[in-house]
């Protein structure tokens, strides 16, 4: 039940949130946190949500850059009696639980998944361990940093105290 997810508002509207999804156990996800961008269209439930994951996985049918999801239920046969539980208690379970290296986004995790399965579950649980530890999905993702470097009042104070060198005469 959605109940048992936490959800963060993304500005006013009720179109845009995260929600933390959980890997599923039984699988090398298990024990890693995600924090899952979903996004409802004005003809939602007869349009599917776009649903992307914001921290890294290793999955072959996720975009490692953008966090995209290939799945057919979600981007092509989308039915208005599914809803956002179906998504986080069957689809994205079902995803990571059973991957599909035949139509990949990401072509290395497929690619590794056909060659070395052993070594595919070990790269999916370093991805976890770096990139979706429990503790860092509230933290500030890509898109919620500044564009701008900006330096603390600290930092700003003590380049002012370097010399520059002598002056030209």
């Amino acid at each position: 039940m959605m109940s048992d997810y936490k959800v963060e508002m993304i500005n006013d509207g009720m179109q845009e949130f995260y929600v933390h999804f959980h890997g599923p156990t039984e699988s090398p996800y298990h024990g890693g946190v995600w924090k899952i961008r979903v996004e409802l269209p004005d003809a939602y439930p007869y349009k599917s949500p776009s649903i992307g994951f914001i921290n890294k996985i290793y999955h072959p049918n996720v975009d490692e850059m953008s966090g995209s999801v290939c799945l057919d239920v979600i981007n092509q046969t989308w039915s208005p009696m599914f809803d956002l539980v179906n998504v986080f208690e069957v689809f994205l379970p079902q995803l990571l639980l059973y991957p599909n290296p035949s139509d990949p986004l990401n072509g290395e995790a497929a690619a590794l998944m056909m060659r070395d399965r052993a070594a595919y579950d070990l790269r999916v649980k370093e991805f976890c361990q770096k990139y979706a530890k429990p503790e860092d999905v509230g933290a500030a993702g890509p898109e919620e940093k500044s564009s701008d470097e900006e330096l603390s009042e600290a930092e700003y104070d003590s380049a002012d105290d370097a010399v520059a060198g002598p002056v030209d005469p």
